[in-house]
């Protein structure tokens, strides 16, 4: 009988919770960047910045697992 690769899915949690932190990061820089009254056309923006994501989830990759080339 196979047994669970329980390594495997601590570090999909972990990973998991590394890119919700970024996200919430992000919408955070974003509603600071805008003045109180500027308002209206955030709900966009924040969802442009969450549409972003994907590109996090590489650099999460890539700073786990340096290259060794020269």
């Amino acid at each position: 009988m196979a047994r669970t690769n329980y390594s495997y899915e601590k570090r999909q949690k972990e990973l998991k919770k590394i890119k919700k932190r970024q996200e919430k990061l992000k919408k955070k820089e974003v509603k600071n960047t805008f003045p109180e009254g500027m308002e209206e056309g955030q709900d966009e923006i924040l969802n442009e910045a969450s549409e972003g994501t994907a590109d996090t989830e590489e650099t999460v990759k890539t700073e786990e697992n340096p290259s060794t080339e020269s």
